[in-house]
């Protein structure tokens, strides 16, 4: 999907880069191709840095592991995020974010004990995690060093689907999922720029929908970025 968006933004910016290069006369734009100006394509590698969450297992079909200790923690990892913004006032914009990661979730302590390989002290699944979201934008007018920020917070889904070989035959799970974003954009030109930035996820521990692993407790992905945006 990632790529299929990008080659087509690309064909884009090339054709109406080329297309204004050879005119005589710039034809002013149309209301569509106004609109279209405000959006930007962009895509950026992330750092995952996943914290720890503790609580009790908490299910509503009694497990045999029901009121004991888990600790549940994401391995921390790299990933994809592509994002499209739509900055339509200064103050009032909207963004949508798909992201891709890969990581391990790892459960230990004594309420997971019973379940976990022999010799290990921890039951790892192995998952990968792609996250759809939507948001409200803020692109303040004033520039800072040189660069734009913005501003970002919204709601969407995280699935946690694992993998086929360590995902320990799972099933995939979602998460509701909560995040805000900070940034920075610097324009190199018309059409294309760099983008630096954080962002914070909130999503409940994943359990894969087992009641032996569920503590309903919150946890938080920490994921700074960098990468290039395109415009039409």
């Amino acid at each position: 999907m990632i790529r299929k968006a990008f080659s087509f933004l690309a064909a884009v910016v090339l054709a109406s880069t080329f297309g204004s290069a050879s005119a005589q006369t710039a034809a002013p734009p149309t209301p569509l191709e106004k609109q279209l100006h405000k959006l930007d394509l962009s895509l950026a590698g992330v750092g995952l840095f996943n914290s720890k969450a503790t609580g009790n297992v908490v299910s509503g079909l009694l497990a045999t592991n029901q009121g004991e200790s888990i600790t549940e923690f994401g391995s921390n990892t790299t990933g994809l995020l592509m994002t499209i913004h739509y900055p339509i006032k200064p103050y009032i914009g909207l963004e949508f974010n798909y992201g891709y990661g890969r990581y391990t979730e790892n459960f230990e302590g004594p309420g997971i004990q019973n379940f976990v390989p022999l010799n290990s002290p921890v039951f790892q699944v192995q998952t990968k995690a792609s996250e759809y979201t939507l948001g409200y934008l803020v692109n303040p007018p004033h520039p800072i060093l040189g660069m734009h920020p913005y501003a970002s917070v919204g709601v969407g889904t995280q699935a946690f689907k694992p993998t086929a070989f360590g995902g320990q035959e799972e099933p995939e799970k979602a998460r509701m999922t909560y995040y805000y974003g900070l940034g920075l954009t610097k324009e190199y030109n018309a059409h294309f720029g760099f983008q630096f930035g954080y962002r914070q996820l909130f999503f409940l521990a994943p359990d894969f929908g087992q009641n032996y692993l569920t503590i309903l407790k919150y946890v938080t992905t920490y994921e700074p970025r960098i990468g290039f945006y395109l415009r039409y």
